[in-house]
């Protein structure tokens, strides 16, 4: 029976980062056969069988009506106020030439994004531990601990990356701490258990080079107090708190992704395609299931061709590695216009990108140095 770890008092998230070796001495580990293979690597990925593709086609969409959806028209009013948005919000514009200048030509295309976003699931086993504080122990004598993927747990909204670390359940072992060797303590490295070091400050020659007076800091002694164990000569172990034994666990490490593949159709126009495939545009098209399949004869078919190798590419990628959980594919119309104008004599062009009518421009005819620094 599956085991939901989520729902289970005993287990909690882990975030400490342990020392190593992290792997307790084989002989411990014969009531934990299912898991003999961490003892080879230490810490090893765990292969999920990919999911099987059911064997139905993409239903047939009507696809004639969709690019005839289109997004509004910029207009020359709606072009010049872009433009003051734009300069409004840079310190070195000025906004005189946007009331001034003459726009000439308006050029006006729309692109298409095409995204496809693979929400997937990896899960990970390692050795790791805790100082044993003599709290009760979930060992083999429990039972046989569950392969890590028949462990439920609860997962994250989708699409929402997430990592989260749990105890396998019977996979605890107690041994003395490899550390200290059980002793709770260790020599201080700093005055090798003297408690005692040399004065820094007059080398340990009780007075300082050519002064008669002895030194202020070790009171003429030569020595002073180590500063690193406080003059006990030991430190507490830092592997096990002091406890002197620890308790060895397989951890269970759990990691949600989300992995994006972008394709912007082709445009005419100069502006950085960067820039496009971050814009906002207006949505046209999603499809979202545990599978999707290749959009099919879509009007312009380098977005055919950019599903197909998105999907292909996910699949290949994930498929030895991890479990694909969702899948969501959308399409976006991309507004996108190129204004031409005249300034004082002399051509300028700008361009307006998205559906919140950003703007990029190379070079603006009013611009000054008012001091500032760009980071």
């Amino acid at each position: 029976m599956d085991r939901d770890l989520s729902e289970d008092a005993s287990v909690v998230d882990l975030s400490f980062e342990a020392e190593s070796p992290l792997a307790p001495p084989a002989e411990l580990l014969e009531g934990l056969s299912s898991y003999d293979w961490l003892l080879q690597g230490g810490r090893q990925q765990i292969f999920f069988p990919p999911l099987e593709a059911p064997g139905r086609s993409q239903e047939q969409r009507p696809w004639s009506s969709v690019l005839e959806h289109g997004v509004p028209m910029v207009t020359e009013e709606v072009a010049r106020e872009a433009l003051f948005s734009f300069v409004d919000s840079k310190c070195c514009y000025g906004s005189t030439a946007v009331g001034d200048l003459t726009i000439q030509e308006l050029k006006q295309q729309t692109v298409c994004r095409y995204r496809l976003e693979t929400f997937s699931e990896s899960r990970i086993s390692e050795w790791t531990f805790a100082p044993f504080t003599n709290h009760s122990v979930d060992g083999p004598q429990r039972g046989a601990s569950p392969r890590l993927w028949d462990i439920k747990v609860q997962v994250p909204p989708m699409f929402q990356e997430d990592t989260k670390k749990f105890q396998v359940p019977h996979s605890s072992l107690v041994k003395e701490c490899h550390k200290c060797h059980g002793r709770g303590r260790y020599k201080c490295s700093g005055c090798h258990g003297a408690g005692m070091m040399r004065c820094s400050s007059c080398s340990g020659a009780k007075r300082k080079a050519k002064q008669p007076r002895r030194c202020q800091v070790c009171s003429g002694s030569g020595r002073k107090r180590c500063s690193t164990c406080s003059g006990r000569g030991n430190k507490t172990c830092a592997t096990c708190k002091g406890e002197k034994k620890l308790v060895h666990f397989i951890q269970l490490v759990i990691m949600w992704k989300n992995s994006l593949f972008e394709f912007v159709s082709e445009h005419q126009l100069n502006c950085p395609g960067e820039l496009l495939a971050k814009a906002k545009g207006e949505n046209l098209f999603k499809d979202e299931n545990t599978m999707v399949y290749p959009l099919v004869d879509f009007p312009l078919q380098e977005i055919s061709l950019a599903s197909q190798r998105g999907i292909a590419e996910h699949s290949a990628t994930l498929a030895s590695r991890a479990r694909i959980l969702q899948q969501r594919q959308t399409i976006e119309l991309i507004p996108l216009t190129e204004v031409r104008y005249w300034y004082q004599g002399k051509p300028y062009i700008y361009y307006i990108y998205g559906t919140d009518h950003k703007v990029y421009m190379v070079d603006y005819p009013e611009r000054y140095c008012c001091g500032c620094t760009i980071i």
